[in-house]
């Protein structure tokens, strides 16, 4: 595929420089420094409310088959306007925030929007943790942090017995369902006083734009601090790297969370950087909903296009079988990116393949590496030449810090783009930077060239993931688990690596059900159960094991041993976040028995050393 050429697209031009320290540190940046970027987001809303009034900013599905119903740039300000006077009225402020349980919506955009011109943060809150039959932990914490003032849900239906036991008595906006004490439509009627236009002139680049929390690995929420200087510097950082979308506004189909920071901060905010569209995708990547960002990408024909990587495999399989979606997929897309997970070398060669068949060219496929605390863009590959997996070099105004341990290098990060904190939690807050004031990302990274740090680097695992084997060797989980996924050719679509304390490692498989369903006769119809523990799926992931095992080098990459995850991951018990992300010490702790059954020779586990 090499040979066709690469879809022309205007993308930055790093030039990175580099310092040793005596400490034996390394400092890694870029050259030269950003245009100009606002105070403040809301300069972006009236930037092109002024300039393009009836360009549709948004865009989402009057239910879950209907025609596209549109906001433009001139609607989005005067709703903005409208609930932030109305949320002014109700007496909220950084103290008392905004708490949004529902998904993506068009309603839930603007009120976020609206509570940020006045200068009021929000909080948009992972919708499991308000419908968990578990109870609501969780949610009782984020609550106990950030001490909201009201409720916001859509639909409160789903939310009624989360919002009575852990919000009584606070106010609750939504367009429909039980307990409403502030109708939507009555919300965009409030009339606009000055009060809002002096509220916003006392927004800056240090006002609490939203919280946005993260588990992290220890499964209990923290609030990160997002200040508008966090999001327009890093709009303006990503933009610098995208530089087409200067010229070319964007035109998104997403889905991710906007209660995580790739969907809320980078998705979400890109199109009002730029003055584009974004169009709220009805579907998934399950079973169940691909078949609606199916339909979605044959109207909207995207120019820039984020997913995860098994969101990916399921396009794949559906342009495999169909190769006019193919056709609208690449028709306009200038740039294609992933993140959350490791890219699998097959899929990546799909894409490019299939690509090459609908358009005769290639079209650039990359990612990078960020956090909720980077706002999150940090560090992207845009060279077509890397290895499969570069993350790239960082973001102008970003200085990277790689300090060893361990024999390997830890990552830190100092940026404009970067939080200041944790909300009302100090302790956190120092913990999480190191004496330089640079922020300890948790990622180990290693050089693409040891000898030229320009050329990139690779993601090498969460230190926090990492373990040793009874042999004192370091096992490097996050370069581990995507050479294994790669090599099991897509039947699982990530991995769980164990064996902390044993003298070889173990892996617990996250199935990939569309992949496993072709080698089992009738296993579209088999439930999960059945069809994860086939006869006929073992000899084959077996055959695929031993012939990685034959190429690793040393215990701490070889693995003998794996078995598939019939359960779920659960999202209430942390093992995996409502993006995809699988969060290895949570799964490790919570499915101990499955650990212990790998190394005791239990009738499930695959063995590659057995066939």
């Amino acid at each position: 595929m090499q040979e066709s050429p690469l879809r022309p697209v205007k993308l930055w031009s790093p030039d990175v420089d580099w310092e040793r320290r005596d400490d034996g540190s390394i400092l890694v940046w870029q050259n030269g420094s950003l245009n100009d970027y606002p105070k403040r987001l809301s300069d972006r809303i009236h930037h092109w409310a002024r300039l393009r009034p009836d360009h549709t900013w948004m865009a989402e599905r009057d239910g879950r088959d209907g025609p596209w119903q549109r906001v433009s740039y001139a609607q989005m300000l005067d709703h903005v306007r409208a609930i932030g006077q109305a949320l002014l009225d109700l007496g909220l402020d950084t103290d008392r925030p905004l708490v949004i349980l529902s998904g993506n919506s068009t309603a839930h955009g603007l009120i976020a929007l609206g509570a940020q011109y006045v200068g009021i943060p929000s909080s948009a809150i992972a919708p499991a943790y308000a419908t968990s039959g578990g109870g609501f932990g969780k949610l009782e914490s984020v609550r106990d942090q950030i001490t909201p003032g009201a409720v916001f849900a859509e639909d409160t239906t789903p939310f009624a017995a989360a919002i009575a036991a852990v919000f009584p008595g606070l106010p609750v906006i939504g367009r429909r369902g039980p307990g409403v004490t502030l109708t939507w439509d009555t919300l965009l009627a409030t009339p606009v006083t000055e009060a809002v236009d002096t509220a916003r002139d006392g927004t800056g680049p240090d006002t609490i734009a939203k919280f946005l929390f993260t588990s992290g690995t220890t499964g209990s929420p923290k609030a990160v601090i997002q200040t508008q200087r966090m999001m327009c510097v890093n709009m303006e950082q990503m933009t610098d790297c995208y530089a087409y979308l200067r010229d070319e506004p964007p035109v998104i189909l997403d889905w991710s969370p906007w209660n995580h920071v790739a969907g809320g901060n980078l998705c979400f905010n890109t199109a009002i950087y730029n003055g584009g569209t974004f169009y709220n995708d009805s579907g998934r990547p399950t079973r169940d909903m691909i078949a609606n960002t199916i339909r979605d990408i044959r109207e909207v024909k995207p120019n820039w296009y984020w997913n995860v990587p098994f969101g990916y495999e399921m396009l794949v399989e559906a342009m495999d079988e169909d190769p006019s979606l193919a056709d609208a997929f690449f028709a306009n897309l200038k740039l294609k990116y992933y993140a959350g997970a490791a890219m699998a070398r097959h899929t990546w060669d799909a894409l490019e393949r299939l690509a090459v068949k609908s358009t005769g060219e290639r079209i650039l496929l990359a990612t990078g590496l960020g956090a909720t605390e980077t706002a999150p863009f940090a560090l992207f590959n845009t060279d077509p030449a890397a290895p499969a997996g570069c993350i790239g070099v960082p973001a102008r105004e970003i200085l990277l810090k790689l300090v060893p341990a361990e024999g390997k290098w830890e990552a830190r990060i100092k940026g404009p783009n970067v939080t200041p904190g944790y909300w009302r939690n100090a302790k956190l807050t120092e913990e999480a930077f190191d004496e330089e004031g640079f922020y300890c990302l948790g990622d180990a990274f290693k050089f693409v060239d040891q000898d030229d740090p320009s050329k990139g680097f690779m993601f090498d695992g969460r230190v926090a993931e990492n373990f040793k084997l009874s042999t004192g060797t370091w096992v490097g989980v996050g370069a581990l688990r995507a050479k294994l996924t790669d090599a099991l050719g897509g039947l699982a679509r990530d991995a769980v690596i164990v064996g902390e304390g044993e003298d070889s490692l173990g892996a617990l498989l996250v199935p990939f059900r569309p992949a496993i369903e072709k080698l089992v006769p009738g296993g579209a119809d088999l439930p999960d159960e059945q069809l994860f523990s086939h006869p006929a799926l073992r000899p084959v992931i077996a055959e695929r094991l031993a012939a990685y095992n034959a190429t690793a080098t040393g215990s701490s990459l070889r693995v003998p041993r794996v078995m598939m995850m019939v359960a779920p991951l659960s999202m209430d018990k942390g093992e995996v976040t409502d993006k995809g992300s699988v969060n290895q010490r949570a799964v490790r702790a919570h499915r101990q028995d499955l650990v212990a059954a790998l190394f005791a020779g239990d009738k499930r586990v695959i063995d590659s050393r057995k066939g």
